[in-house]
């Protein structure tokens, strides 16, 4: 067994201005206010002598590392986002940041918004772009059927209703 891991396929660039607000506040957040804290707990500890066998010391070492490793891929994430605030040229159709209703085959209807791929996390209806439901709608218009294939079997869904800007009122 060897240690080789292919490379990872980078997420889409594209960002809310919410999405790009939050990883800024939390990139700000970990930088100006965790990290100083934890610097000086980790002074605190290296100043009570043996380190081999120093938990305090361990232990803030690691975090430090952590918050390091966070630091570095958020500003190297956020230097390449494209944060996108206009609505497309063509409203009709399935882009980033649209709110999308669906119907299932069933007549369940479900509201989704495309988001990239840092932030589908921040709400329940939030759904990656980078997704094979996110992938499948993308460039779809309004009563279209679109066919895909996700963990529970192949389902299909019509597009019933396409919304930029705030979330549509159920």
């Amino acid at each position: 067994m060897t240690r080789f891991r292919p490379p990872q396929i980078p997420g889409s660039q594209y960002i809310t201005p919410e999405g790009a607000r939050r990883l800024r506040e939390e990139l700000d957040q970990l930088w100006r206010v965790e990290r100083p804290k934890v610097t000086q707990a980790v002074a605190e500890a290296a100043a009570q002598g043996d380190r081999s066998e120093n938990a305090e010391y361990i232990y803030g070492k690691r975090r430090l590392r952590e918050i390091d490793s966070r630091v570095r891929f958020l500003r190297k994430r956020l230097d390449g986002m494209v944060t996108v605030d206009q609505p497309p040229s063509d409203p009709r159709r399935v882009f980033f940041g649209a709110w999308v209703s669906l119907e299932a085959e069933d007549g369940a209807e479900t509201c989704y918004r495309i988001v990239g791929p840092d932030e589908f996390d921040q709400a329940p209806n939030y759904l990656s772009m980078d997704s094979p439901l996110g992938r499948a709608l993308l460039r779809k218009a309004l009563d279209e059927e679109i066919t895909v294939e996700l963990p529970g079997g192949v389902r299909k869904f019509v597009i019933v209703a396409i919304h930029y800007g705030a979330p549509p009122r159920v």
